[in-house]
């Protein structure tokens, strides 16, 4: 047997222990890459299927301001459906984004078409203090959406609309989120910035001579703007490949010119706007129709 000097015992020593170190390195950054379920490109051991679609159907309820700027809320219901191939990881979404349909989609940036509704303020809703108001019918928004991930587990996201019925304001919105993977949940949150014309300000929270009179309580005002500030946070649970459960909490303020409107002030109204809600997904796989 041939001995081994000392110098080179340690020599090899110090060179086993920095390959362990490097290979238990390179094992955490792949399992912390793939916690994350964010935008990246395929990786080469996935496999996509396209003659296999994962269809997902959500359900969500939300309780919202019953009409932009109201101090009472009402709950409302939506579904909504996901279609992706097998091997592609489901999109992250968040309750306030619009409805979208991306036309293109690399992993990392993706824009598409989007729509959003708004519900109406309604003579009905508050006879005793909209008494004298013009109806503010529910608007119908189309639009365009970007979504941008500048690192894996931030998600930036920018929309602008353009009201077809209900009003014909062009509004728009900036979003970013958080993305926390922690086992089977995933948290995030992030702040909103939502803005206006002054045709939309006025459709929601201005104020004709007319009205003024009719009501007797408020002074004319005719607001040149609209924006609104908050944040959202929202975690998801996946229970398995079939089913995941979400909740989400919100707030924005209105500010600015629609902030100082006499309809966002007690007892017509509230800048203070909070959004709650709760979503279940169900997933099932099935045949490509295309």
């Amino acid at each position: 047997m041939t001995s081994v000097p000392p110098r080179k015992s340690r020599l090899r020593a110090l060179l086993g222990a920095g390959a362990l170190l490097a290979a238990c390195g390179t094992t955490a950054s792949r399992a912390a890459d793939l916690a994350v379920d964010g935008p990246r490109q395929t990786p080469t051991f996935t496999m996509v299927d396209p003659s296999t679609w994962i269809v997902t159907l959500s359900g969500s309820i939300q309780a919202i301001p019953r009409y932009p700027g109201a101090s009472d809320y009402a709950a409302v219901f939506y579904p909504s459906i996901d279609i992706r191939k097998v091997g592609e990881p489901r999109r992250f979404s968040t309750p306030d984004d619009g409805f979208s349909l991306s036309v293109f989609d690399n992993g990392t940036f993706r824009i598409g078409p989007t729509a959003r509704f708004v519900p109406g303020r309604y003579y009905g809703d508050d006879r005793r203090h909209l008494f004298g108001f013009r109806d503010a019918r529910f608007a119908v928004e189309p639009g365009v959406f970007a979504e941008f991930y500048p690192v894996s587990f931030i998600r930036t996201r920018v929309e602008a609309r353009q009201g077809v019925y209900g009003h014909h304001g062009t509004v728009g919105s900036l979003a970013a989120d958080y993305l926390i993977p922690v086992d089977n949940f995933l948290f995030s949150i992030g702040p909103r910035f939502n803005m206006g014309d002054a045709s939309y300000a006025r459709k929601y929270f201005g104020v004709s001579p007319v009205e003024a009179a009719l009501n007797g309580r408020v002074t004319p005002y005719d607001p040149a703007s609209f924006y609104s500030a908050g944040v959202l946070g929202g975690v998801t649970y996946t229970q398995s490949e079939t089913w995941a459960y979400s909740a989400f909490a919100g707030y924005n303020r209105i500010l600015g010119a629609s902030g100082a409107s006499p309809l966002v002030r007690r007892p017509f109204g509230n800048p203070n706007q909070y959004q709650f809600g709760l979503r279940i997904d169900y997933a099932f796989r099935m045949p490509a129709l295309f």
